[in-house]
């Protein structure tokens, strides 16, 4: 699984640990961990020379085990990108949202308003043609 993760050195030791701050979802969304998890680096990643507070991308196996790790300040710059720039903001989004819930509300009321136009179009149709049928009845029958 994949987590955005900050670097924590332990000096005295030598470690280097990784705070998970938020995982990647299977639907490609994120979702923030509100726990404290804390993995250490097994030395292998250590030659990466990781600095104190850096933020990484580390895909992370079931046993807790970091499989790779990478810098996240190209992921994070790509963030800020598509939806900073584009003022695409929390606020937008929870507008968006609201219209969003609202459009099927509307849909039925013109719904409702369209199915009540053609029965009165329809009852005006057929009263219509009773006046037709009227007209046409008198226009053939001999005056009295």
């Amino acid at each position: 699984m994949l987590y955005l993760a900050k670097v924590q050195k332990k000096e005295i030791l030598g470690e280097i640990s990784l705070q998970l701050l938020a995982y990647q979802n299977s639907d490609e969304t994120w979702a923030m961990l509100f726990e404290e998890t804390v993995l250490t680096v097994p030395p292998d990643f250590a030659q990466n020379v990781l600095n104190e507070g850096v933020l990484v991308l580390a895909d992370i196996g079931e046993n807790g085990e970091v499989l790779k790790m990478r810098s996240a300040t190209n992921w994070v710059l790509q963030l800020v990108d598509r939806y900073l720039t584009t003022g695409i903001t929390p606020d937008f989004l929870q507008l968006e949202a609201e219209k969003a819930e609202e459009w099927p509300q509307s849909l039925t009321l013109q719904s409702q308003a369209l199915s009540r136009r053609f029965i009165e179009v329809e009852a005006r149709r057929e009263q219509i043609q009773t006046l037709e049928a009227k007209l046409q009845k008198t226009k053939f029958e001999p005056a009295a």
